[in-house]
């Protein structure tokens, strides 16, 4: 039996489609219907939950893994948090395919290369960054903002502003009569994300049941017209942090759910009819995934950084030893980039670059004698092999 939650209900809207906006035949536009039914979705600000014994243990457990963590479990994990959040964001975006290799996001981040894909990644991260800033403040604007960051390159798309027309997942592009899923019309948008907020502040139920059902809903809204399940599950992780379950880095949860990716948009759907316990479950297995996937991308990092220790020929303490720590969170640099992280003149830079090309840590990209790019084999290879890992369940 599920846990019972408000179900959607279905409301016939006219259609008509928009002129100039598509060129289709006559024939084509005479068998488009003239209505469609979009979801009308239930307030849940003030709605009870009832939790099984072994659904609440289940989320216990999900948060206490979650808790030790976000604390550093058997070692120190803060200097990894920014490759962490990066990670997780390119997960999120692996969820809708979405994929780059570790070397071109690390490009895009800099200011070098040019790949698309790379840079989509990178408005991702942006709007994880957001997630976390913004998770003390857990209101509209703050949502407005994530969806901002995410969208900001983009041109068909309104950045930061709740959708005014209608949109529809699956089915024909001409129309949402046949589509696997039509939210609610776009002036329910405001009241259902205000309804939301208020939701987020809730103190009554379980951190992590908070974030999933929270997320749940906000996918169910799907208040822009993209960008909603990157945001969404930025959104998951601003919960968390709003709760007090975690307070410093960013969980790889979207890789956990990447290994479940199906029984994820099922309990999606079950979730609008009324059914929250899918979702809960999801959620909480994904936590688990992701923390274990978290956990062993720092040990292989951190293997990564000891195995320099033993190649580098340079003076204990000076700019080399200080760009190892850089290379495990930017795997890509450049002279510009080393100057500004660590504060060190060009030629120091330029020296200590040398220094690790020399020692086999960084191989030197582009062959010029200006604006060289310096990349760290090692830790590119531990990020890709992360992500080829993606999409397995855990044990």
């Amino acid at each position: 039996m599920g846990t019972p939650w408000p179900a959607l209900g279905r409301a016939t809207v006219p259609w008509q489609p928009v002129e100039g906006l598509l060129e289709v035949s006559r024939r084509s536009r005479r068998s488009i219907p003239t209505s469609f039914e979009a979801a009308t979705v239930p307030l849940i600000a003030n709605a009870p939950l009832q939790l099984s014994g072994d659904l609440a243990a289940d989320l216990d457990e999900a948060t206490r893994l979650l808790a030790a963590f976000d604390a550093g479990g058997a070692g120190e994990i803060a200097p990894f948090a920014s490759v962490l959040l990066r990670s997780e964001s390119a997960a999120s975006s692996q969820i809708e395919n979405l994929t780059s290799s570790s070397r071109a996001l690390a490009e895009a981040e800099i200011g070098e290369g040019n790949r698309a894909n790379a840079g989509v990644i990178l408005a991702n991260v942006r709007t994880m960054q957001a997630a976390l800033d913004l998770a003390g403040r857990l209101d509209e604007e703050a949502v407005l903002a994530m969806h901002r960051a995410l969208m900001s390159q983009q041109v068909l798309h309104a950045p930061g502003r709740w959708r005014d027309q209608q949109v529809w997942v699956g089915g024909s592009a001409l129309h949402p009569g046949d589509a696997d899923y039509v939210p609610p019309v776009a002036p329910d948008v405001p009241p259902l994300m205000a309804d939301l907020v208020t939701f987020m502040d809730r103190d009554d139920l379980p951190p992590l049941a908070l974030a999933a059902l929270a997320h749940a809903q906000f996918e169910t809204i799907h208040p822009f017209t993209d960008g909603n399940g990157r945001t969404g599950r930025a959104l998951l992780h601003s919960v968390l942090l709003h709760t007090g379950a975690i307070h410093r880095v960013t969980v790889p949860i979207s890789a956990g759910l990447l290994a479940i990716r199906d029984d994820y948009f099922s309990a999606l759907t079950a979730y609008r009819t009324g059914e929250a316990e899918p979702i809960l479950r999801c959620v909480a297995e994904a936590a688990r995934n992701g923390t274990r996937i978290g956990e062993r991308l720092v040990g292989t990092l951190r293997s990564v950084h000891v195995g320099w220790a033993g190649v580098v020929t340079a003076r204990a303490g000076s700019a080399p030893w200080a760009i190892l720590d850089l290379l495990v969170r930017q795997p890509v640099v450049t002279a510009r980039v080393v100057i500004r992280e660590l504060g060190v003149s060009a030629p120091t830079a330029q020296a200590a670059l040398a220094r690790l090309v020399d020692d086999g840590v960084l191989l030197e990209s582009t062959g010029h004698r200006r604006n060289r790019v310096y990349r760290a084999p090692a830790v590119l290879r531990a990020l890709d092999e992360y992500a080829a890992a993606l999409g397995r369940r855990v044990g």
